[in-house]
C-alpha cells in the first residue's frame, strides 16, 4: 500500500513537471465539454472553467448550449462567485472587451435560471452569448466586466483557450 502511494505521488509529480515544461499555465485548467440529457431529446453541452477576479476571488464560468426537442437552441454564460463576495447588478449587461479594444455586451438572462419559487442568488449571473459567440476571436484574450451593485465592476481575464472552448460548445448540433 505504501509503495502504491509513493508511485502515485511520483507519477503526479512527473505529470506536473511535464505540464510546466511544455508551458501549460496551471490557471488554465484543461476542461472537458460535458453532454447532459436534461429531458428526452433535450441536450445541454457545457464547459466549466475557473477564473480569478482582480481581488483574487474565484469565479466559475459555465458556457452552455441547450438544444430543445423542438430544435430551438440557446447559448449562455453563467458566472458564479462565492456567496457574499459580490452582488451582481442584473440591470446592466456583461461587457466583453478583447485585447484589441473591441467591446461587446451580453444581455442579462438571469431570470431564466431563477423561478418564482426561488429568490435570485446575488452571486450568480447568466448572460446570452448566442449573438456574440461568432464575433469572438479564439486567439485573442478577453476581459469580462461584471457589473456589481454599489462597487466597482468585477474584472475577469479569459484566456484564448477558454474562448475557443466556448465556441466549440456553441458549434455542437
Amino acid at each position: 500500500m505504501i509503495f502504491r502511494n509513493i508511485i502515485q505521488r511520483i507519477l503526479l509529480g512527473l505529470a506536473i513537471c511535464f505540464c510546466l515544461l511544455i508551458g501549460i499555465d496551471q490557471s488554465q485548467s484543461l476542461a472537458a465539454i460535458r453532454q447532459l440529457e436534461e429531458a428526452p431529446e433535450q441536450i445541454v453541452y457545457q464547459s466549466r472553467q475557473n477564473l480569478k477576479d482582480q481581488h483574487g476571488n474565484n469565479w466559475q464560468a459555465i458556457a452552455f448550449k441547450r438544444i430543445r426537442n423542438d430544435g430551438e437552441t440557446s447559448i449562455f454564460l453563467r458566472l458564479v462567485g462565492f456567496p457574499n463576495v459580490a452582488e451582481i447588478d442584473r440591470s446592466q449587461p456583461l461587457t466583453l472587451t478583447d485585447s484589441l479594444g473591441k467591446i461587446l455586451t451580453a444581455s442579462d438572462s438571469s431570470n431564466d435560471i431563477f423561478t418564482d419559487s426561488f429568490e435570485p442568488q446575488p452571486n450568480v449571473g447568466q448572460y446570452n452569448l448566442q449573438p456574440l459567440l461568432s464575433q469572438l476571436q479564439a486567439e485573442i484574450p478577453l476581459k469580462l466586466s461584471l457589473p456589481i451593485i454599489g462597487d466597482e465592476a468585477i474584472s475577469l481575464s479569459v484566456p484564448p483557450s477558454f474562448v475557443e472552448e466556448w465556441q466549440t460548445v456553441g458549434n455542437y448540433r
